[in-house]
């Protein structure tokens, strides 16, 4: 889960999207695994985990128990691979609601500065017709 910094202005969509998933239970439990899954601890504690079962494996009756750990190591990469899909579609979702907004704040500021280049063009004319006479130079468009 990410933790926003309250001393930084943050982009609108980064803070929606942290209020959505500090609200939902399900979208906290999966940031946790994710994020325990995607750091060196998780690896260290897996080769703890396989240290352990093969070690222990060679002086018990069973002397290779691969088959079992074959069995929870698929598993738990079925279980993982759909938490990474599950961060790709939350990593798109974020991206184009960013780009969603982004683009309507670049639409705003465009016909801002396109009525405000009028506006400007306006007052030239007139401003040049008031100092030098009725004549105004000829429009651009």
């Amino acid at each position: 889960m990410v933790k926003l910094d309250p001393n930084v202005e943050h982009h609108p969509v980064v803070t929606k999207q942290a209020e959505h998933r500090a609200a939902n239970f399900q979208l906290r439990v999966a940031d946790k695994i994710t994020n325990f899954a995607g750091s060196m601890t998780f690896v260290w504690v897996h080769c703890g985990i396989f240290a352990f079962w093969i070690a222990s494996g060679l002086f018990g009756a069973d002397r290779y128990p691969f088959q079992f750990l074959t069995f929870i190591v698929s598993l738990e990469a079925i279980f993982l691979s759909t938490f990474v899909m599950i961060g790709q579609n939350r990593q798109a979702v974020f991206q184009q609601a960013k780009a969603d907004h982004d683009f309507q704040e670049q639409e705003t500021l465009l016909r801002e500065n396109t009525e405000l280049t009028r506006a400007i063009h306006t007052l030239t004319r007139e401003l040049h017709s008031h100092v030098c006479g009725a004549s105004a130079p000829p429009s651009a468009g």
